[in-house]
């Protein structure tokens, strides 16, 4: 599967991740035009073999999908250096923190402009859940508001 990261709804990161739980055969490569080392740690941590920027010569992503498809893995040269660290076990910086699935699509559906009950509704849970959830990714970031939330959601390839 060739994977876009910043799509509306279900963002590609999360998308990997349930796909891939529901066949850890299949072979995702990312296509982003994100080149954030955190985006691509975050999607080798979903499940991703491959991770290739939209920018890129078209004979690139055919070198990942072939890779791939054979077993093996293909990761831009803008982001080799993530992947070698993560095989180290280096840790690079303040880690970022994690998200849950809830708290991403949380995130994405805030930074799209709908409301708490609009999201509720979505989600199928209560506004004051949703309330609870914004609350939270707020303190955990360490942001006051919404457009703080937005541009975060920007830097880590949520939205586009």
């Amino acid at each position: 599967i060739v994977m876009d990261i910043g799509m509306p709804g279900l963002d590609g990161i999360e998308a990997t991740r349930r796909i891939l739980a529901g066949n850890p055969a299949i072979k995702v490569v990312a296509l982003s035009t994100y080149s954030d080392k955190r985006i691509a740690q975050q999607m080798m941590e979903a499940g991703a073999k491959g991770y290739v920027r939209k920018d890129a010569a078209p004979e690139e992503l055919e070198q990942a999908l072939r890779q791939t498809a054979q077993g093996g893995s293909f990761f831009s040269p803008e982001v080799t250096g993530t992947v070698m660290a993560r095989l180290r076990g280096e840790a690079r910086g303040t880690p970022a923190p994690t998200l849950s699935a809830r708290e991403r699509e949380v995130l994405q559906l805030v930074c799209e402009g709908h409301t708490n009950r609009d999201i509720g509704i979505r989600l199928q849970i209560s506004h004051k859940t949703v309330d609870t959830h914004r609350s939270n990714l707020m303190h955990k970031l360490g942001i006051h508001d919404v457009a703080g939330l937005t541009r975060y959601a920007l830097r880590i390839g949520l939205i586009s």
